[in-house]
């Protein structure tokens, strides 16, 4: 519910920021390496967003596979238990994580002209 506050909070000073009269919706890319669950994220948000100008708009939620970097041969890769996490490439595992691991608001879509 935190995340889901966080970002609806982002999209109302937004929405207020742009002077909407409506939002129609609201996308957010959630990281696979948070542990957030997309459904959880839709079950909240009608609560979260009720009595606010986000309520009744759409919750798009796209998720963000984890991508790392070989700190050693410094090719990206996908990080899986089939290789134990460590880079297919080479073999080692000092790779750092460079996508997967963040909750963001990436769009809003209003309705109206901006005063």
């Amino acid at each position: 519910m935190s995340y889901v506050v966080a970002f609806s909070n982002q999209a109302i000073e937004e929405a207020k920021r742009q002077k909407a009269k409506k939002v129609l919706s609201i996308t957010v890319s959630v990281g696979k390496m948070t542990g957030v669950l997309p459904e959880y994220l839709y079950k909240y948000y009608p609560e979260a967003v009720s009595g606010t100008i986000l309520e009744d708009s759409e919750l798009i939620v796209e998720e963000i596979p984890v991508k790392a970097v070989c700190e050693s041969c410094g090719r990206e890769y996908a990080p899986d238990k089939e290789h134990k996490y460590l880079c297919p490439y080479c073999g080692d595992g000092r790779g750092r994580v460079i996508a997967g691991r963040d909750v963001v608001l990436e769009r809003i879509e209003i309705e109206g002209d901006p005063m």
